[in-house]
């Protein structure tokens, strides 16, 4: 019996364990409610387009925290644990304001009314749809972590590139969340979907409390041990 190929083997395992450590953070289909309210009045060509660029800037994010993520924390002195406390409190501000607003299909955007358009909704590609709202300071910090571990192993060259690739699946499955999030919510209706996307801002507010919970036990974690 033929068997694989270990190197080829070892690519399959490393796409296998990003795709697996960093979907469940990620949740594309719990971020499209938040992102069908913050796109409130565009039409679905410039919600498409919209996707392609935050699934982009999800790819970019991954990657970059794979390959530079480590590097770029230690010039600048930061720790991952300090990441997680300034990137939790921003998923609380966001997830607030998506949980008190009025009319949460329209909190997204007040300009919504007046036709969004996509170079209107492009200025918040970025911040806040891909971060902290898709991809948040736990994917971040995740990331980081696989990249620093898959570049000290022998074959890193290998084991980075099928890095990528299981980044690229993931911002694939961002893009379809995103680009079909109308029709995936549409059997809910108006009012199943304002109450889905509550219980999902409550649940986007926990994560963030959640992460900055996190960095901030990791911060006291020495305090602690001093203590004893």
């Amino acid at each position: 019996m033929h068997r694989m190929d270990p190197s080829l083997t070892a690519a399959f395992k490393t796409v296998f364990v990003v795709v697996a450590a960093l979907l469940p953070i990620l949740n594309p289909p719990g971020t499209a409610p938040v992102f069908l309210a913050m796109t409130h009045g565009a039409t679905p060509a410039v919600r498409a387009a919209l996707a392609r660029r935050i699934a982009l800037n999800v790819l970019c994010m991954l990657v970059a925290a794979m390959f530079v993520g480590s590097f770029v924390l230690e010039f600048f002195g930061i720790s991952i644990p300090v990441v997680r406390v300034a990137g939790g409190l921003l998923v609380c501000a966001t997830a607030w304001q998506l949980l008190t607003a009025a009319d949460p299909l329209e909190a997204g955007d007040a300009r919504a009314a007046s036709g969004a358009s996509f170079d209107v909704l492009s200025q918040r590609a970025f911040y806040p749809l891909t971060f902290p709202i898709t991809c948040g300071p736990g994917s971040i910090a995740v990331a980081i972590t696989l990249g620093a571990t898959l570049q000290s192993s022998k074959i890193a060259l290998l084991h980075m590139s099928a890095a990528v690739l299981g980044a690229v699946l993931l911002a694939a499955t961002v893009f379809v969340c995103l680009r079909y999030a109308e029709r995936l919510l549409r059997p809910l209706g108006k009012t199943g979907t304002t109450v889905f996307l509550r219980l999902m801002a409550f649940v986007l507010l926990c994560i963030g409390v959640q992460i900055l919970w996190t960095g901030v036990a990791e911060l006291l974690e020495p305090w602690k041990a001093a203590q004893r």
